[in-house]
């Protein structure tokens, strides 16, 4: 049977033009398709990461597709205490960023198609059947990067999302005020406002920002946490009137955590897989598209030769992407009050202390809780609570 490809991309997210383009680099024919007419355009939400995330990648940074570069961010408590954590972070031009990929992928050999939506996927005798607005696609492997809730992941009978219930639901809105863009640091305001997450104030530079809530387990629609997030804002920084550019909707999938990612043929990667943020899903990606292009080269493309990328990605992430669920399961069930005296234990200290791996990260946190004020290790009975 003539194949139209080896390895059929769904989805120009950064994890699906990571796994294009790495494929493509091993010699593999590669063709990725997006339903936008353009890559990076409409613009995806997410638009900010930290270098420390990125470095994973292996990617420099290129200031070409930053807008503004930050020190770090505050998070702060209910009660107004903060943590400062000092951690190159970037603000993007999120449509620069996603242009800046798509070349690399199409230097890589990639023949990307734009404006060409995934209707069906059909497997039968090991060949992929892709449906789509502009006709049939075969191929050996489908790689899935379709977002949040993957509707072609479904198809396929997989579950890539394991807990996805704690999807954390998001609003976000630029807005202009004079000067609102001048800080150098992000903040982050965690407390019941929120619940199970965070509200944001990201500073892009000028007299603009963005402003965002991202809560688990009230459903989709968080607007009324996003209208109250403003008003709040708005006291906070003794502002009457903030004009607003533009809103954005999404989700992130930051405690939901992959679960059924590989199958006969088949690979899922970035959001649609539950590997939350730029950077980690861009890594994810990678290896996505590193272990698919082996498979062609062997001439075995079934789940068993494939769990090599799971194998990989739990190598390197399963740790911290549970540890980090762990932490925000029991956030969502913390008090504000509980939260204030969790985060005062590190107002005003140094934590470069708290290094290594996620787990060693924890242990040197916990260690340091008990030491400066052992009581404030029991707002952590929050985890046992149900709710």
């Amino acid at each position: 049977m003539i194949m139209d490809a080896d390895i059929v991309v769904i989805g120009a997210s950064p994890a699906g033009l990571m796994a294009a383009r790495n494929a493509a680099l091993k010699g593999t024919n590669v063709i990725l398709i997006d339903r936008k007419k353009t890559i990076g355009n409409p613009t995806h939400p997410a638009n900010t990461f930290f270098k420390g995330m990125f470095d994973k990648t292996g990617e420099t940074v290129d200031q070409s597709y930053v807008i503004k570069n930050l020190k770090g961010a505050h998070i702060i408590a209910p009660s107004g205490g903060e943590v400062v954590v000092e951690s190159p972070a970037y603000f993007l031009d999120r449509r620069k960023f996603d242009e800046y990929y798509a070349q690399q992928v199409l230097k890589a050999g990639v023949d990307i198609r734009t404006g060409v939506e995934s209707l069906n996927v059909i497997r039968n005798e090991g060949i992929f059947s892709i449906s789509t607005n502009e006709g049939m696609l075969k191929s050996k492997i489908v790689i899935i990067s379709d977002g949040i809730n993957s509707r072609i992941a479904g198809l396929l009978g997989m579950k890539p999302i394991k807990y996805p219930r704690d999807i954390a639901w998001s609003m976000e809105a630029e807005v202009e005020a004079p000067g609102l863009g001048e800080p150098d640091m992000f903040e982050y305001y965690v407390g019941n406002h929120a619940p199970g997450w965070k509200s944001t104030y990201s500073p892009c530079g000028g007299d603009r920002a963005t402003l965002g809530v991202y809560v688990r387990r009230h459903g989709t629609d968080v607007s009324s946490f996003f209208d109250t997030w403003v008003e709040r804002f708005k006291k906070i920084k003794g502002l009457e009137e903030l004009s607003f550019i533009k809103k954005s909707v999404g989700g992130d999938p930051i405690a939901a955590i992959p679960g059924d990612i590989v199958g006969e043929g088949v690979m899922v990667t970035g959001g649609s897989a539950a590997q939350s943020g730029i950077g980690y899903g861009m890594h994810a990606g990678q290896m996505c598209g590193d272990v698919a292009a082996d498979a062609i080269a062997k001439n075995d493309v079934s789940a068993r030769f494939l769990s090599e990328y799971r194998k990989r990605w739990n190598q390197e992430y399963r740790n911290e992407y549970y540890l980090g669920r762990i932490a925000l399961e029991t956030l969502r069930k913390m008090t504000d009050k509980e939260i204030d005296a969790m985060m005062q234990v590190f107002e005003g200290e140094d934590l470069s202390f708290i290094q290594g791996t996620p787990l060693n990260k924890a242990i040197h946190a916990a260690m340091f809780m008990l030491r400066k004020k052992p009581s404030s290790l029991l707002a952590y009975r929050a985890a046992l609570r149900r709710k």
